[in-house]
């Protein structure tokens, strides 16, 4: 079994459970660890002795035995260490957001097909067994028609000084939805509030319309007293509460809706609205970690020469909604089209 050399780059918070991942996959071969802090260096060699670490990115970038690298570092950094990535010839997994700009995700994903190496953005909810599941139903047409989708996802910090709340949490929910409609939004509509000081947006609220009456509402917060992961898809068949903090129910389905009819009897229009409540039931998931999914169908991708489900094409569709949820906050919550 040919196994696909790996090098991880950056050990901030993502980092080690990359690393980990890779050290315990069959397929592959961790051959560098590297940060530019040598202190986050030591815990890996002494937990992974067999493992080569270093401050100097050159260093990856030179070994011919590394085939993919996985980017784990700050947004801001992603295009350079990405790009020259994927000039180097190798296939690429980078942490979401994709880019920290629009022009520089589309940038990277030009650059990945001349390159012909895969282009695969680290969106992990897509790979859990929730979510795989969710998608299953939503394309079988258990719920019908959606309506609408209700999200939040609020703790208290971790604050970060380079990006806004919107950066930092949004990314999670909106891969999720995206990759269950498979399409961008009509509009995009966001309001933020900075209470530090420092202009960096720790509470904000996004409105995402996709047009036939369906929108998105999404709440993303650091300054909430508990830590809330919550999602509610309402559809005009049934109903589906996602809690991603449940450790067993993390999926409810519920059979629970309404029905309009229209009365025009005697020449009088009236909307008839009655109320349809069954049953709820829990559904059995998959229970594997998402990043052990997800790393065992980017080495998939590589060996089959196939696509990802999360490769550049979608991790750009993410930063043109935040990036256009960026500019309309500042524009003080007016709808940017996409």
């Amino acid at each position: 079994m040919h196994q696909v050399g790996i090098a991880v780059v950056g050990c901030g918070y993502w980092g080690p459970n990359l690393i980990r991942n890779f050290v315990e996959e069959p397929r592959t071969q961790v051959y560098w660890v590297c940060d530019l802090d040598e202190s986050k260096l030591a815990p890996v060699r002494r937990r992974y002795p067999f493992v080569r670490t270093t401050t100097r990115f050159e260093d990856v970038l030179s070994d011919n035995e590394v085939e993919a690298v996985a980017i784990a570092t700050p947004v801001q950094t992603h295009h350079r260490l990405a790009r020259a990535t994927l000039l180097a010839g190798k296939h690429v997994l980078v942490e979401k957001p994709l880019a920290d700009q629009v022009a520089l995700a589309q940038d990277l994903v030009e650059q990945a097909q001349r390159c012909e190496r895969l282009l695969m953005v680290d969106h992990t909810f897509v790979y859990t067994g929730a979510v795989r599941y969710l998608k299953k139903l939503y394309d079988d047409g258990w719920l019908g028609d959606l309506w609408y989708i209700d999200s939040v996802r609020i703790n208290l910090g971790l604050f970060q000084h380079d990006v806004n709340v919107v950066w930092d949490l949004a990314p999670h929910d909106l891969s999720i939805v995206t990759h269950l409609l498979g399409k961008d939004p009509e509009t995009v509509q966001a309001i933020g509030a900075c209470h530090t000081g420092n202009h960096v947006e720790d509470v904000a609220y996004l409105t995402l319309d996709f047009g036939n009456q369906l929108i998105a509402h999404f709440h993303v917060n650091w300054l909430s007293p508990v830590k809330v992961r919550h999602m509610i898809f309402g559809g005009s068949d049934r109903m589906i509460i996602y809690n991603d903090i449940e450790p067993s129910e993390k999926l409810r389905i519920y059979d629970r809706g309404i029905e309009v009819k229209a009365d025009n009897r005697e020449g009088v229009y009236n909307l008839l609205v009655s109320y349809r409540s069954g049953n709820m039931w829990v559904p059995a998931l998959d229970g594997t970690e998402a990043l052990k999914v997800e790393i065992g169908h980017f080495l998939d991708c590589i060996e089959r020469g196939e696509q990802p489900i999360t490769n550049g094409e979608v991790g750009l569709r993410v930063v043109r909604i935040l990036e256009a949820a960026h500019m309309s906050i500042k524009a003080g919550g007016k709808r940017v089209a996409l």
